[in-house]
């Protein structure tokens, strides 16, 4: 797709793995997940930013600003929430989506969503995401004992994309921690009236 110079972001056509703008301290990620549905399908949903806030536990909120761009909040360790706009760099309908985040965003990251056919099986859905850790390598640390670091995050949201395209739903074990602490809180409030006075 052509974009206007205004909109246009350059991106390296090396491979995302061998980007000359990948700095050493940045981290690198690649998970994928089979799903037995269309990539056409997969690939629709996904485009859609509203969607993602279904299937990708720690983001709060996505609000799309136009048709490449949208602002991403994510929960931080700590109960802290992280913000930055995402851009989509460039597309192949059905198939790739490639996004880096803003020149001056908070969190810098790039990376791509693919989707390949995988015959009867379905499609592979496989994201590569290249990202700079908030607070650099002590961040990254107190994110992964927070449970909050990308790679562990990734390869949850993809399973759950998985049972949200394969079942129609997310299996109750696999619930945000807000949907758990909401039903904890309604369970202690029964609870709580149903005691004898």
């Amino acid at each position: 797709m052509s974009h206007s110079s205004s909109e246009a972001i350059e991106r390296d056509d090396a491979p995302i793995t061998a980007h000359t703008d990948i700095h050493p301290d940045r981290s690198l990620l690649a998970e994928s997940v089979t799903i037995n549905r269309p990539a056409a399908e997969l690939y629709d949903f996904w485009r859609d930013p509203a969607n993602l806030v279904q299937v990708m536990e720690n983001v709060t909120s996505i609000e799309q600003i136009d048709a490449r761009r949208s602002l991403w909040t994510v929960k931080a360790p700590a109960g802290n929430e992280v913000s930055w706009e995402s851009v989509i760099t460039e597309e192949v309908p059905g198939r790739e989506i490639y996004w880096q985040s803003a020149e001056g965003s908070e969190i810098q990251n790039r990376g791509r969503i693919e989707f390949r056919d995988a015959g009867a099986r379905g499609t592979v859905v496989r994201a590569v995401i290249a990202y700079a850790p908030p607070g650099g390598k002590v961040g990254q640390f107190i994110a992964k004992l927070f449970q909050r670091e990308p790679r562990i995050q990734a390869r949850r949201d993809l399973h759950r994309f998985k049972q949200l395209m394969e079942a129609g739903e997310i299996a109750t074990s696999a619930r945000t921690s807000a949907q758990r602490e909401e039903r904890d809180e309604d369970q202690y409030a029964t609870m709580n009236r149903e005691q004898p006075a």
